[in-house]
């Protein structure tokens, strides 16, 4: 059957000279069944199609015009298998796109809420750190005005007291300054009888030693004196509250030191140029590298050791002595932390395996994931705290002497047991061959 191509352009324009009778049925029929067919060659402007005119027969032998015509009708209305497969397709397109753009909006709304969680959290926690500081400050406060209070009773008392004493003193100085008046005068009268050898009556001489008995009798210093009993009992109740306090400050040293753990340093994770003494509580650098197993757990280019006990709960606490040290690193690791090569993740806090805080040069620095914190704290500590909660997942540094807190890490959760390390580093040309010790945990926890 031959075939005749048209452009859509030329069908669009073309007008036919009479259409009438069957001759609409024919066009339509004509029309219906041309298939669109895209140019290979890209245009510019609108894309144009191009169309295969197939002609069907007009009519069926032996049929009226009029069935003729329905049967071209209902022919030319059924879609080809073509556009049926590409309608579904479209369909299918389309299903899946909505049911991902609905996926989408509920992770969308997801993450929303999560965001309104998080920053509700941020907001209690914020509102509960500041009520817990206002009423920690009142106590103090309290605290300080029952001090004060006591002392303005304790140093008023004194002052009536060495007022009473005084008054005592300034009128026996009185007395014995008028006394000393009227002797003078009676010298005078003394020194003119004898000239006039006139001889003085006894019972005048008599009153006069008796007023000087009397005077010096009442004038006495030693008979006016502080209560000492008292001063002793009021200096002996300032002295015990004194110790008292002591004994109760500061209450973040004695909170933290209620967590104390007992660790100690595993002797096969040493580099070979650190000596473990034989109790595992110290850890010293040596020049000679010693000839040991090599093990995986062994560190071989990092001056690193941990603790033997891996802790996996609860809140911990170990403070690490360092004096006398010009650098060293101490803090916590997970037992994957690299121990073979050069690699960075092998020294502490370089990974996100571990963290610490180092000590080099008069400089603090906390590391974690290889990000540093320089931390402006001048004080060179002897001691340096570590706190580990993990129903808090944070990790903080203290310097001992006066808790003062050095650094905290927010690790949100720990996703595996933690172990104490320790760094003593080089000896830094003599300048830093003390070792680094373990604290006793026994020592420190304290007795309520």
């Amino acid at each position: 059957m031959s075939q005749v191509f048209l452009q859509a352009s030329t069908l669009r324009s073309q007008r036919p000279a009479r259409l009438c009778g069957g001759g609409w049925i024919r066009l339509l029929a004509r029309l219906r069944h041309l298939d669109p067919v895209p140019d290979l060659i890209p245009r510019r402007g609108p894309r144009s199609y191009k169309f295969w005119v197939r002609p069907k027969p007009l009519a069926v032998r032996g049929l009226s015009g009029q069935v003729a015509m329905a049967m071209f009708v209902a022919r030319a209305s059924r879609p080809s298998q073509e556009e049926a497969e590409e309608l579904t397709m479209k369909s299918r397109i389309r299903e899946t796109l909505v049911k991902h753009q609905e996926h989408l909006k509920k992770q969308r709304d997801a993450v929303a809420y999560r965001m309104h969680k998080l920053t509700a959290k941020q907001a209690d926690i914020s509102r509960k750190t500041a009520a817990l500081k206002e009423r920690i400050k009142t106590k103090y406060e309290e605290m300080q005005k029952v001090l004060e209070e006591d002392l303005q009773i304790s140093l008023t008392q004194l002052d009536m007291e060495a007022e009473a004493a005084v008054s005592v003193l300034e009128e026996g100085f009185e007395s014995c300054y008028l006394l000393s008046k009227r002797l003078a005068q009676e010298l005078s009268e003394l020194s003119l009888n004898l000239e006039r050898v006139k001889p003085q009556p006894l019972d005048q001489n008599a009153e006069i030693e008796g007023r000087i008995e009397e005077v010096l009798k009442v004038s006495d210093p030693d008979l006016v004196q502080l209560d000492k009993f008292k001063a002793d009992q009021l200096l002996g109740l300032s002295n015990n509250l004194l110790l008292f306090i002591r004994s109760q400050t500061p209450v973040t040293k004695k909170l933290f030191q209620s967590y104390a753990s007992e660790v100690v340093l595993d002797p096969d994770t040493a580099h070979p140029q650190m000596v473990i003494s034989p109790d595992g509580d110290c850890a010293t650098y040596s020049d000679t590298w010693r000839e040991l197993p090599d093990s995986p757990a062994r560190f071989d280019t990092t001056l690193n050791v941990i603790s033997r006990q891996a802790f996996a709960q609860g809140r911990h606490y170990w403070e690490v002595e360092v004096a006398g040290k010009t650098y060293w690193e101490v803090g916590l690791t997970y037992p994957s932390i690299p121990r073979k090569g050069r690699e960075e993740d092998c020294w502490l806090g370089r990974g996100s395996s571990s963290w610490c805080v180092e000590f080099f040069d008069g400089v603090y620095t906390a590391w974690h994931g290889g990000v540093a914190h320089q931390l402006g704290v001048a004080r060179r500590f002897q001691r340096v705290g570590i706190f580990c909660s993990f129903p808090g997942g944070v990790v903080t540094f203290l310097g001992v002497d006066s808790m003062t807190p050095l650094f905290t890490f927010c690790a949100g959760t720990f996703t595996d047991v933690l172990h104490q390390a320790v760094c003593p580093g080089h000896h830094q040309s003599g300048t830093n061959v003390a070792p680094i010790r373990i604290c006793d945990a026994h020592r420190l926890a304290p007795t309520f």
